[in-house]
């Protein structure tokens, strides 16, 4: 469920729950009582958000989601490891070499992006996504299986964003590549 559709959910149901409760909330004007359900909202998204991590790594048993065997080397190094917000069947991996994307709960679909196929990295968040401190990460590559995709609703985007831009930089650098532009 994408968090706008999560958070217009509850905020439903706590206006519902506020109006048939027998609290006197008449002190409290329109613009705060506004105020405290957009923030008790927010605060129930984000302890979702960790419960459903929680549970996703117990039920992982512990295990790394993208070890050094999936990626099929030893050498990579993990700069970056993360899931969508609220989501458990999707993971993301950023090493030194490739964009590691791993769906699914019972079967496993996993898509390897090497950085220095990527073209361009940009993110952006929305007004909500911006007070969640979410966002989606997009990516162009000259991957012919994936020549675009987004990380969504990443946590911390701009810092997930200056990772993967340094990452494609440093992957260039390491195989001496200079992407030209067409015109």
């Amino acid at each position: 469920m994408f968090p706008r559709e999560a958070q217009a959910r509850i905020k439903a149901r706590i206006w519902q729950s506020v109006a048939q409760s027998d609290l006197d909330l008449s002190a409290l004007d329109k613009n705060t009582m506004e105020t405290l359900v957009d923030l008790v909202t927010s605060e129930a998204l984000v302890e979702m958000d960790e419960q459903l991590g929680e549970s996703w790594t117990e039920s992982e048993a512990l295990e790394t989601p993208a070890t050094a065997e999936e990626l099929g080397s030893e050498t990579e190094n993990i700069l970056w490891e993360g899931r969508p917000f609220l989501s458990v069947s999707m993971h993301y991996t950023v090493t030194d070499e490739r964009i590691h994307i791993s769906e699914g709960m019972f079967g496993k679909t996993h898509h390897n992006i090497e950085l220095v196929r990527v073209q361009d990295v940009d993110f952006s968040q929305s007004i909500s996504e911006r007070f969640l401190n979410l966002g989606d990460i997009r990516v162009r590559s000259h991957d012919p299986s994936t020549p675009a995709f987004s990380l969504i609703n990443v946590r911390d985007p701009q810092e997930v964003f200056t990772i993967l831009r340094r990452a494609v930089r440093d992957a260039r650098k390491k195989q001496k590549l200079t992407f030209q532009e067409e015109m």
